[in-house]
């Protein structure tokens, strides 16, 4: 079975350079020759080299203006080039490999020289390239735990508070409609394009994560809640906070801050998604843009949810009253702009709350 061999480029104007390279890397490498740089990248359009081994001095364009051109193409950024020369200084060598170039090759060189040197610069692009599939992978897989954890809670959750089945499914769900006409219809579009809008997400499925701390007798209640019950219901935002501190604070002390980003996402969601535009939510009675913009576009998808969902105290409304409820909460309960995009794009809620059915 024969093995791959790695294509290199030869690009030199000297021609006995060009064959004594030839013949000494060709017994363990696919050899390609150019004698100028602009046969170089005619030979790009067709073939990707694995390494590019690149003369300076030549008479189109000298190897320097070779790798610039190199560098800022997408397509052949990435390849890795050594320069060979004759003219070797302390200057040359640094705006060589400031311009990204790995290593420098002395002509006249020495053949055993270069295929050493060709040898180890392979063999560290490999390993390079092995140990970043195995960071992706690595990251994949942590990514993969942490939402598996992620919806596991939420369902914990879910289960505890049978009425809700996939809330928070679908408060995501509409969460992704609002992002999207934010950046479609340009409302807060600069705001949103500035979060990790995959990270936003994940984390509002921790935005009732409070609940677990508030009794069966109060939470699952058939009935109407009395005005003590209901300051009792309001506290999930603010064990919900805590709830996310200590994680945050878990993590620190494991010497774990890489998901500072997505516990304060969650941190934001939970505590301020009670919060209305006039000032009359909890838990801090925030008023206009005092409350965070994410919480803003939660309190939408979690009203409408509730709104068109069957609870023990009412029956779901239909999609046409939950929209006029809403609508009529501007400027009381949610952000007129938020409204303004809700107008636009309430048709695509009706898909979601239907998946509940």
């Amino acid at each position: 079975m024969s093995i791959l061999r790695k294509t290199i480029f030869l690009v030199d104007d000297n021609k006995t350079n060009l064959i004594i390279g030839s013949n000494t890397l060709s017994k363990a490498y696919k050899v390609f020759t150019m004698n100028s740089g602009e046969r170089m990248f005619a030979a790009l359009e067709k073939i990707t080299p694995d390494l590019i081994l690149l003369d300076i001095e030549m008479p189109d364009i000298n190897g320097y203006e070779v790798l610039e051109r190199l560098k800022s193409n997408k397509k052949t950024e990435n390849i890795p080039v050594i320069f060979l020369t004759a003219l070797i200084s302390e200057e040359n060598e640094l705006k060589g490999l400031s311009m990204g170039a790995l290593d420098y090759v002395r002509k006249p060189f020495s053949p055993s020289l270069l295929l050493k040197r060709v040898e180890l610069h392979l063999s560290l692009i490999d390993y390079n390239s092995n140990l970043e599939r195995m960071v992706q992978s690595r990251t994949r897989d942590i990514r993969a735990l942490k939402n598996a954890i992620l919806r596991t809670t939420a369902e914990l959750m879910e289960r505890r508070d049978f009425t809700i089945g996939n809330h928070i499914e679908r408060t995501q769900q509409y969460m992704k409609i609002l992002f999207d006409a934010a950046k479609n219809f340009g409302v807060y579009s600069s705001e949103i394009l500035a979060l990790d809008e995959s990270l936003v997400l994940q984390s509002s499925q921790l935005h009732d994560v409070g609940k677990i701390s508030i009794s069966d007798s109060i939470l699952l209640k058939p009935g109407k809640l009395t005005s003590e019950e209901f300051d009792i219901i309001k506290l999930h935002t603010t064990f919900g906070e805590s709830i996310i501190e200590d994680i945050k604070r878990n993590l620190s002390l494991e010497g774990c801050g890489g998901e500072n980003d997505f516990l304060e996402y969650a941190k934001i969601l939970t505590a301020s998604h009670h919060e209305r535009w006039d000032g009359s939510g909890y838990p801090l009675g925030l008023k206009g843009e005092e409350i965070p913009l994410l919480g803003r576009i939660l309190a939408i998808a979690d009203v409408y949810d509730a709104l068109v969902s069957v609870r023990p105290y009412k029956a779901a409304f239909s999609h046409s009253d939950a929209k006029a409820i809403i609508i009529e909460g501007e400027n009381s309960h949610f952000d007129p702009a938020l409204i303004y995009l809700f107008k636009k794009v309430h048709d695509d809620f009706v898909q979601i709350s239907a998946s509940k059915k």
